[in-house]
């Protein structure tokens, strides 16, 4: 540890060194991926990163996506409001959607990222706080009383809930319900 001066430090460097096999990377799935670079990125990078990823793909799909004019929703798709939450898939083959609030959004697009596909849901904002309040989707803090924010967990290789099914899935479906509801039909 030559870099390192104090030699506290070093004995707690070389006892992270030790400790660092314990949790091996968990890139080796996604070596060669396009999407590799995201998972090294902080949380707070990731939702901009997924919002300007929605954003990108509309675009190139016919529809017009500007930023939100405040922080209710993140962009206006074809002036409709609209929320974006990005996961990458976890080891456990599960995406979470974080951080659902209450707020003035008509739906939400859901982008999940694996190393090789991708897939999307696009849920109503009346669907999410439904499913939030019969447990469909769990609060993120507080427990089950929790009131601020909330989490979907999907597994995109297991059925979906069934209150999940006509949600999308694959992203052709999520431009589908995407038109329809912003009245716009997609570039093909």
């Amino acid at each position: 540890m030559p870099n390192i001066a104090d030699a506290e430090v070093r004995i707690l460097a070389m006892y992270s060194e030790t400790l660092k096999q314990e949790y091996p990377e968990r890139t080796a799935e996604w070596k060669g991926s396009p999407f590799e670079w995201i998972l090294r990125r902080p949380s707070k990078q990731k939702g901009t990163i997924g919002e300007k990823l929605v954003a990108g793909y509309l675009a190139c799909k016919g529809f017009d996506v500007v930023r939100s004019p405040d922080s209710e929703a993140d962009r206006l798709i074809n002036g409709v409001r609209a929320e974006i939450k990005m996961s990458t898939l976890w080891e456990n083959g599960n995406y979470k959607f974080q951080q659902f609030r209450d707020q003035d959004y008509r739906f939400a697009v859901c982008l999940g990222i694996g190393p090789f596909d991708a897939h999307c849901w696009v849920l109503s904002k009346e669907t999410i706080m439904r499913q939030w309040k019969s447990g469909g989707i769990k609060s993120q803090h507080g427990g089950s009383g929790g009131t601020d924010t909330a989490w979907l967990t999907v597994n995109p290789k297991e059925e979906s809930p069934e209150w999940l099914n006509g949600c999308g899935g694959r992203l052709g479906q999520a431009v589908e319900l995407i038109a329809g509801i912003t009245g716009k039909e997609p570039l093909r």
